[in-house]
């Protein structure tokens, strides 16, 4: 559980910078470059994912269950892990509307992708997974929203006007969001869940 726990401590505080420390980010890119920036941040995110999937996995071979998980919830796991692929579908596709009204889509769907696998499983394995994925997600969000409210109202008036209506590229958008999110999703669940994971989301 050791590991699981470094791992988190590792990538979440890779991407929590800005949540805390925005003036000292912006000093340190300042005196490295932005792709410096990148460069470290991916770096010690790289190493913290590697050691929260052999923590987990680890720590899946001797579960400690903290609560039951009623009938169904791995169905309703699938339906929310589904739109949490929408989600971030929507995050790469510019000009759709779902990134135009939430501004900040991955986030959210951070968010859904961890409730769903809280749903879903019962261990203390996932509930500090998961669990600080969520906490991480909500913190996040709440930032950023702060960021965008204190952006200026020359920057703020045309994203609020832009979402006054969809035009046909948009729509298009839409579309493409929808697909890529659904693509993504079947091929995770029915492909590569099982072989990453050890674990079929809909067996």
């Amino acid at each position: 559980m050791s590991m699981l726990f470094v791992g988190l401590l590792l990538f979440l505080s890779a991407h929590s910078v800005r949540i805390v420390a925005e003036g000292w980010r912006s000093h340190i890119i300042g005196r490295i470059g932005p792709g410096a920036w990148r460069g470290l941040v991916s770096a010690v995110s790289l190493v913290g994912l590697v050691l929260i999937v052999m923590g987990y996995a680890a720590a899946r071979q001797s579960p400690t269950e903290l609560w039951p998980v009623w009938r169904g919830a791995r169905h309703l796991a699938a339906l929310l892990s589904l739109i949490a692929f929408v989600l971030l579908a929507a995050s790469f596709v510019p000009g759709n509307a779902i990134k135009r009204r939430l501004r900040h889509p991955m986030v959210l769907g951070v968010k859904v992708w961890a409730l769903a696998h809280l749903l879903a499983n019962g261990t203390l394995a996932d509930a500090v997974l998961f669990g600080a994925f969520l906490i991480w997600a909500v913190f996040d969000f709440r930032s950023a929203r702060r960021r965008d409210a204190g952006a200026s109202a020359s920057a703020v008036a045309p994203s609020i006007g832009a979402q006054g209506g969809a035009h046909p590229a948009s729509r298009w958008a839409d579309l493409l969001v929808l697909c890529a999110g659904c693509l993504a999703w079947g091929v995770f669940a029915f492909a590569l869940h099982a072989r990453l994971i050890g674990v079929s989301p809909l067996g």
